[in-house]
């Protein structure tokens, strides 16, 4: 069985190679030609932390693949990362292990990354005068730097809880050629800001629908258990047009969770990003529209970046 390290994985990790294959599982996924059990959900309160399982199996493949991911949120005050993991590839002809990828919770942050990089391409505006970034972690840094391949523009503007992050973020975000402005105002960054990502894990709202401009395209990333929450239910009623990766999953513990369980979306159109990848055609329709993105993170996400991984690998 091959083991391969955090290192090992990162050396491995392809950009553009993985996007292509996250694509064409997103596809796949929408046509019904994966096998993806539910996700399976553990939730530490006193230790302010989670963690998921998920699976998944595209037919036809040689193998399939079980992941584990948690996030523990205050570890970063311990000295140590929020996030952790692994993932297992297992032959679907024999069912022997055949490698495991000790990535310490990479894969998910790049793989989810790369769908906020998919999500840019079909729902972006034209115009962009600044990005706007909720939250100062890992998942926060890695969506802006896999942005800058999709979109232009280099003015960004960041919100975080505690100033030091924000710093830090400050100076990460300028090694990689942007121009920041931080601020602990989210109403702020909405204002200036017409491409929007949210990546934290919070469980009451931080974007209100009143602060959000006509033309604005916003990416939630961080609702993708139970109770979490980063945008407004009225502003996900705000939407025109609503792209998710699952619409089970979403409508079951995404972002789009709450106003659904309201009965507040059944005029909105909602399409799957594998639906949308097939046609070919943006979702966007004008520059007017507010379109919003809701990401739970997919099993055969998880299989496609592992795919590509392991094609570098002797």
């Amino acid at each position: 069985m091959l083991i391969l390290n955090k290192q090992q994985i990162l050396d491995s990790f392809a950009a553009d190679r993985t996007t292509l294959l996250l694509k064409q599982g997103f596809i796949a996924f929408s046509q019904q030609q994966v096998q993806m059990p539910a996700v399976q959900h553990l939730l530490f309160t006193q230790a302010n932390g989670d963690c998921c399982i998920k699976s998944g199996y595209l037919e036809g493949d040689d193998s399939f693949v079980v992941k584990v991911s948690s996030g523990f949120y205050t570890n970063p005050s311990l000295g140590l990362s929020s996030n952790q993991g692994l993932m297992m590839a297992f032959s679907a002809k024999t069912g022997e292990p055949q490698a495991l990828l000790m990535d310490e919770g990479w894969l998910t942050a790049l793989r989810t990354a790369l769908a906020g990089r998919i999500v840019a391409e079909l729902c972006a505006p034209k115009h962009i005068t600044a990005i706007g970034i909720v939250g100062t972690g890992l998942q926060a840094r890695l969506q802006l730097v896999h942005l800058k391949a999709v979109i232009n523009c280099r003015d960004v503007w960041v919100w975080g809880r505690n100033p030091e992050a924000l710093y830090d973020y400050q100076l990460f975000a300028e090694s990689e050629g942007f121009r920041v402005q931080i601020t602990q105002n989210a109403s702020q960054l909405a204002e200036k800001c017409q491409f929007i990502v949210t990546t934290t894990p919070s469980r009451e709202p931080i974007l209100r629908a009143k602060d959000i401009q006509p033309g604005t395209h916003i990416t939630a990333v961080g609702a993708d258990a139970t109770g979490k929450q980063e945008l407004e239910i009225q502003l996900v009623a705000k939407a025109d047009k609503i792209l998710v990766d699952s619409l089970a999953q979403c409508r079951a513990f995404g972002e789009i969770s709450h106003a659904f369980q309201q009965q507040l979306l059944q005029a909105t159109p909602i399409s799957e990003i594998g639906e949308v990848l097939a046609l070919n055609k943006p979702v966007r329709e004008n520059d007017r529209q507010i379109t919003l993105a809701d990401l739970t993170g997919l099993g055969i996400q998880d299989v496609q970046i592992v795919k590509s991984i392991l094609l570098s690998c002797p």
